[in-house]
């Protein structure tokens, strides 16, 4: 208990220095081993983790320069996503885009988008997502807050912060996901594209990594037609080569993440905070899949961390099991504990099922050379390292760092309840290459990230 309060403490001060249920069966599942790190990465610039490390982005291709913060037309984002061939996306200019219910595509491939060239305080999106549909595509430092846009309960506006249908090799790195409708953060696409196991992979989304993201806040009971929908990612079936790494998962009712039916993913060093009614989550629903028989899931559960909050189901287990099918799962070194600090249990399940299988399961290769932190280092580097501009926060972003360090908030059913949309002026910055390595849009220098007076304080 002690041990757990220390680290609630440095997470606070990490945060304070940069500026933000069903009744369970215990189930038993592998508990092999694994190589944990003794120093933490070098976030927010470690580079690409896991199967996706490959991607480049725009690697090699023009740069376009967004230098307004209209939702369209020239100078804009949606514009600039617009642009043929390989691009490195920069902006020159900072504040709020104001999207007014209409997503931004990104259709084509090879494209990196730095929010991290922006003047303080960053680029922020409100009022719509981000839809991926390209290939080798890098997301980094956005912060995007859908929210309900003022419309009824149930009306049927569904909206991801960001969602890839049929993508392949995707980063979305150090952003502020929050406000969904739908999910906050996502990867779907058909389940079924031929007639063969690995034609339906690679007919989905796959090779993603999803790495160091506030993923926080889904709305409830809001716009979304089928009603409560405060989800926090959903991995649609079949998806796989996913990697979901150092990211916190902050008071979402549901999908801290959801694997579906078939998925292949690891889930390693996150924190999850207030979860709702599950945590993580499997399940390939039979009904779905009709008369095609189940593929097996593979999940690497590693070095995380949940903790119960004030919306969280007593006794809730850190992973969930339902539907059909089997899973082979290696489990190793997590944490699960409720909001007094005692342990909760690893895994549990919803079904009578007899055909649902828990295997045990050695390491997969997507965590093969992977910088695996020991569990009770990932409150700390979490709060200290997710989320868009780390060294430039937002108030958003401060209040649910802090919420969560001090054991507070709760899933909402609107913006309106934790202050509404931002209200930020807009700010002008030149783009400067000789700043940037324009191979990693890593900076090259200490001007090349810009800070503002940052939020502060619990």
């Amino acid at each position: 208990m002690a041990q757990h309060t220390a680290s609630r403490t440095l997470a606070l001060l990490a945060i304070m220095s940069l500026a933000g249920c069903a009744t369970a069966q215990t189930t038993t599942a592998s508990t092999a081993p694994a190589t944990f790190e003794t120093a933490t990465p070098a976030a927010p610039w470690m580079g690409p983790l896991g199967p996706a490390s490959t991607t480049v982005g725009g690697k090699g291709g023009q740069i376009v320069k967004v230098t307004n913060l209209d939702s369209a037309g020239p100078g804009s984002l949606r514009e600039a996503l617009q642009a043929e061939g390989p691009k490195i996306i920069v902006f020159e200019v900072g504040g709020i885009i104001d999207l007014d219910g209409d997503n931004l595509h990104v259709a084509t491939s090879n494209i990196t988008i730095a929010g991290q060239t922006a003047p303080s305080p960053g680029i922020t999106l409100i009022k719509g997502g981000m839809v991926i549909t390209g290939d080798d595509v890098i997301v980094q430092h956005l912060r995007i807050r859908p929210g309900d846009l003022g419309e009824a309960y149930r009306s049927g506006r569904d909206i991801d912060a960001i969602t890839t249908i049929s993508a392949r090799n995707v980063i979305v790195d150090h952003c502020s996901l929050s406000w969904a409708t739908d999910e906050n953060l996502s990867a779907s696409g058909p389940r079924f594209t031929g007639d063969t196991p690995d034609e339906w992979r690679d007919g989905t989304s796959h090779t993603i990594a999803y790495t160091n993201n506030i993923i926080a806040e889904g709305l409830s009971h809001s716009t979304h037609a089928k009603g409560e929908h405060s989800k926090g990612s959903l991995i649609h079936d079949n998806v796989s080569d996913i990697l979901i790494y150092g990211n916190l998962y902050a008071h979402n009712f549901e999908r801290s993440p959801l694997f579906k039916g078939g998925v292949h993913g690891a889930i390693v060093n996150n924190f999850i905070y207030n979860p709702g009614q599950r945590g993580v989550h499997y399940n390939l629903q039979g009904l779905e899949w009709g008369d095609v028989p189940a593929e097996t899931g593979r999940m690497d559960l590693v070095g995380n961390v949940m903790r119960a909050g004030p919306s969280t189901s007593d006794g809730l287990p850190l992973l969930m099991i339902g539907g059909d099918g089997a899973l082979d799962l290696h489990m190793a070194g997590n944490i699960a504990q409720d909001q007094w600090g005692s342990a909760l249990p690893d895994a549990g399940s919803y079904t009578s099922n007899s055909a649902s299988e828990l295997n045990e399961a050695g390491p997969s290769k997507i965590i093969t050379d992977l910088p695996i932190l020991a569990a009770g280092q990932v409150e700390s580097y979490v709060l200290k390292h997710a989320g868009a501009r780390p060294w430039d926060r937002d108030a958003v972003d401060v209040r649910i760092l802090a919420d969560t360090a001090e054991g507070r908030g709760e899933i909402i059913d609107s913006q309106e309840q934790v202050g509404g949309y931002p209200e930020l002026d807009a700010t002008y910055r030149e783009f400067d290459p000789s700043q940037w390595h324009l191979d990693t849009m890593k900076p090259a220098t200490q001007d090349a990230l810009d800070s503002g007076l940052k939020a502060k304080g619990t």
